[in-house]
């Protein structure tokens, strides 16, 4: 699993070209056409123990060269009828109007050509579109954008009073519309819309009653983190956490503050904005969970709520919040897919020691960021702890490789009531206490059980004397298929199951040894640390 999560940049809108401006002073020349814009561990692993540019301004008089393509406008000639079926857009004339455009002859009289005025009379010819770099043709082929203009056939002389009567009265006729619109509006009458406006009180009739993802969001947000951690070599991520107590302790992933240890820098930002520093407090590995605390936290902090892990059913609804790809404050939603799902997870770098979870499987969807943030049933109660993905882009591996890969529908969180257990411990020790057995299981892939190795890791017994395991009778080359009704079908299921209970607790064993199948109750042992 990918233990950072830096936001992708979001690239530029590009711009648009401009449109060249016809000047009212000056006939029209023509201008060039703008340029386009850049428009796990091997066998003996004991079963205790854990094995990431502006187009440029037209010029007037510019003569193109002879090898330019025909991307510019030609200046009006006389006698030149429009080519056929030939059009341009509007342009924009000063202080960003359109020109007007000539009205059609009053009803009973005969359609007369336009008048003709004096050369550079207003209105001038808009100029053609400018031309993207895809070149003349444009994409697609065809006519080229702003191709040349052609100048319409001249209208004869003294019909330039009537056209501007006309113009006087469409102006007057125009006023007096907008006028009557703006009463009609203001007297709120509708004759004739067939549009419908939502009531005042739309807003009171969305319900967001408890358990509503709306409002368990709203409760929840205010009391989860973003953590930014970074060495002391400049690495660093970013990752979630949640408030778990009133004294400034934010729970989160082991893999999440890995970077800020040994004297690395550690913040974490509500969603309101306000900023803490943060210290590590303690950090299980193998449990891949980890506790640090604010420095000078707060008065109003406001912990998350704890919910029973034990008692979530495949199909309930689930709300998932954390900071995918340091986008902090992301909630997103699904339902409980699987429980007591096995998961080894790790960075995936050469170093990286794996972690064991019997975790709940979500389908919420969860990347990079999410790590340490809470998965909340429908009250708004925390029920894990999401830690882990599997990608389609990691070759198979839960969250492992180099890439940055995404949410394919298979989440994995740490039950919260393992969760709360180790946190407790952290807080109280500093170290996490792991539950054990005494011997060492193969990590290889397995469907039949977890054997136990012949020989255990630096060439320590596979079952360690007097320990728990030697005591209820197992020896090397036993299969354990079996911890109570769970059943174990690899060494990383063992593990993952046993980490789930404390030391102190009584199990039962299921194992076969030479084809036979027996049962042994025995007491877990207890270790403390990592190492």
């Amino acid at each position: 699993m990918s233990t950072e999560n830096e936001g992708n940049a979001v690239p530029p809108a590009p711009s648009a070209p401009p449109v060249p401006v016809a000047s009212p002073d000056a006939s029209p020349q023509a201008p060039t056409a703008p340029e386009g814009a850049e428009g796990p561990a091997g066998p003996g692993h004991r079963a205790d123990q854990q094995p990431g540019q502006a187009a440029p301004a037209p010029q007037p008089h510019q003569t193109p060269p002879p090898h330019q393509t025909p991307q510019t406008y030609q200046a009006p000639q006389p006698h030149q009828a429009p080519h056929p079926g030939q059009g341009y857009p509007a342009a924009p004339g000063p202080g960003g109007t359109e020109p007007t455009a000539p009205l059609p002859p009053f009803p009973g009289t005969a359609p007369q050509p336009p008048a003709a005025g004096p050369e550079g009379a207003w209105p001038p010819p808009p100029p053609g579109t400018p031309a993207y770099a895809e070149g003349a043709g444009g994409a697609g082929g065809g006519a080229a954008w702003g191709a040349s203009y052609q100048q319409p056939a001249p209208k004869p002389k003294g019909r330039g009073g009537l056209l501007a009567a006309v113009l006087v009265a469409a102006l007057v006729a125009g006023g007096l519309g907008g006028g009557l619109g703006y009463t009609l509006a203001r007297n709120n009458d509708n004759g004739g819309s067939t549009t419908v406006s939502a009531s005042d009180n739309g807003a009171a009739q969305v319900k967001r009653a408890p358990g509503t993802i709306a409002n368990v969001a709203a409760k929840a947000l205010p009391s989860t983190v973003t953590i930014e951690a970074e060495g002391s070599n400049g690495d660093g991520g970013t990752g979630t956490g949640f408030v778990f107590d009133k004294q400034g302790h934010i729970i989160t992933n082991n893999h999440v503050v890995a970077d800020a240890l040994d004297g690395g820098k550690l913040t974490a930002t509500f969603p309101d904005g306000r900023k803490y520093d943060a210290e590590v407090v303690g950090h299980a590995q193998g449990y891949d969970v980890a506790v640090v605390k604010l420095k000078n936290p707060p008065s109003d902090l406001n912990p998350l709520a704890l919910g029973d892990s034990d008692k979530v059913a495949v199909g309930d609804e689930t709300i998932a919040i954390g900071a995918p790809f340091g986008l902090s404050n992301t909630v997103t939603t699904g339902i409980i897919s699987a429980k007591n799902r096995p998961v080894a997870s790790s960075d995936g770098s050469a170093t990286s020691k794996a972690s064991y979870m019997s975790a709940l499987q979500t389908d919420a969807s969860i990347n990079p960021g999410n790590s340490g943030g809470p998965l909340l049933d429908a009250s708004g109660a925390v029920i894990g702890i999401n830690s882990a993905i599997q990608s389609s882009g990691s070759g198979g591996g839960l969250g492992s490789g180099g890439g940055q890969s995404g949410s394919i529908g298979l989440g994995f969180a740490i039950p919260i009531n393992q969760a709360k257990y180790v946190a407790q411990q952290l807080i109280k020790t500093g170290k996490p206490v792991y539950a054990k057995i005494g011997a060492s299981v193969s990590l290889e892939d397995s469907t039949d059980g977890a054997k136990i190795t012949d020989q255990g890791a630096d060439g320590a017994a596979a079952v360690e004397a007097n320990g728990p395991a030697a005591q209820a009778g197992l020896k090397p080359g036993d299969v354990i298929t079996k911890l109570d009704d769970s059943v174990i079908d690899s060494g990383p299921t063992l593990i993952g199951e046993i980490w789930t209970h404390k030391p102190g607790d009584k199990v039962t064993i299921t194992y076969k040894r030479g084809g036979q199948e027996h049962t042994a109750q025995l007491t877990l042992g207890a270790r403390a640390g990592d190492s």
